[in-house]
């Protein structure tokens, strides 16, 4: 079911979860794009889907104060520290990006944490010469986007956003419906580049997060996230990787059932039993907002 907050829509299970799964999409989609991986878990794994500031249904950024991936996270933020029992995360290209800011907030409650190319593309800008092709590649992507909203040509940004990620031509293939709301959407677009670039956590602070995490890619990933996944694995104490053979950037989505098969297994390999975790002072509003109106589809 879906419930509404007064910050973002959540695919919630029916029951409270002892063993939390917390899925973050990727740019563009919504929660909706874990639907498969829910109807693939057993308990006690649950799924928990937030959807971003501008996906489907949900307001976009207040604009009251600088974007960055700190404030895409607060909301989620709340929501975990509400459950107060260790949880897993699953984070797909920004989603990714997200989900390593809160593992490096909440680290004594990650029980396991998945990545599909997470797009943590300020690694590039930080490693200097050694990735100076890659980082030029995905800022001359963010760049492209935005000159095409300052230029009014949000539908042709989109269509070149998509066809980088999706591979050429995929934007003709996408059903109508589905394009209007990625053009709709794409005003988020340089938010998430924006966050994702200018974070300035250097990659050694990720060796401190000692928990299982499976970092996995499509074997035609784009350089810029083949890059990433490579600096990841090498600083992450307790990694494994795995590529997945034809699949691209948007495996998750593409080649579901394979992906979801390895995702559920790494979960059920790393289930711990249900306690709760010393939970940190944090200001602002949180579950409480839940509104008791009717599920949104």
């Amino acid at each position: 079911m879906t419930i509404q907050s007064d910050k973002i829509p959540f695919l919630l299970p029916d029951s409270d979860p002892t063993q939390p799964v917390v899925a973050l999409h990727c740019s563009g989609a919504d929660g909706r794009q874990w639907r498969a991986l829910s109807e693939a878990l057993e308990p006690p794994l649950q799924l928990i889907a937030p959807a971003f500031y501008g996906a489907a249904g949900h307001r976009g950024w207040s604009g009251d104060r600088p974007f960055s991936l700190a404030e895409e996270a607060r909301p989620i933020l709340e929501l975990i520290d509400a459950m107060a029992i260790p949880f897993h995360m699953v984070g797909h290209s920004y989603g990714g990006g997200v989900a390593l800011h809160i593992a490096l907030q909440r680290p004594q409650a990650v029980s396991s944490l998945t990545l599909y190319e997470p797009s943590a593309f300020h690694l590039l800008r930080l490693v200097g010469a050694a990735e100076a092709e890659t980082f030029a590649e995905i800022k001359a992507v963010a760049n492209a986007t935005a000159r095409g909203l300052a230029t009014g040509d949000y539908r042709g940004a989109a269509e070149a956003f998509v066809d980088y990620w999706s591979g050429s031509g995929a934007w003709a293939t996408l059903r109508p419906s589905l394009r209007s709301g990625l053009t709709q959407w794409l005003p988020k677009a340089p938010l998430d580049f924006h966050a994702l670039i200018e974070e300035t956590t250097p990659l050694e602070a990720y060796q401190a997060l000692e928990f299982p995490v499976s970092i996995l890619r499509g074997s035609l990933a784009p350089a810029p996230t083949a890059a990433v996944a490579r600096l990841l694995s090498g600083a992450l104490p307790n990694c494994e990787t795995k590529s997945f053979a034809n699949a691209g950037h948007m495996g998750p989505i593409s080649h579901a059932e394979l992906v979801n098969r390895h995702i559920v297994s790494f979960l059920k390999a790393n289930q711990k039993p249900k306690a709760p975790f010393r939970q940190p002072t944090f200001s602002g509003t949180g579950l409480s907002t839940l509104s008791d109106q009717e599920p949104k589809t």
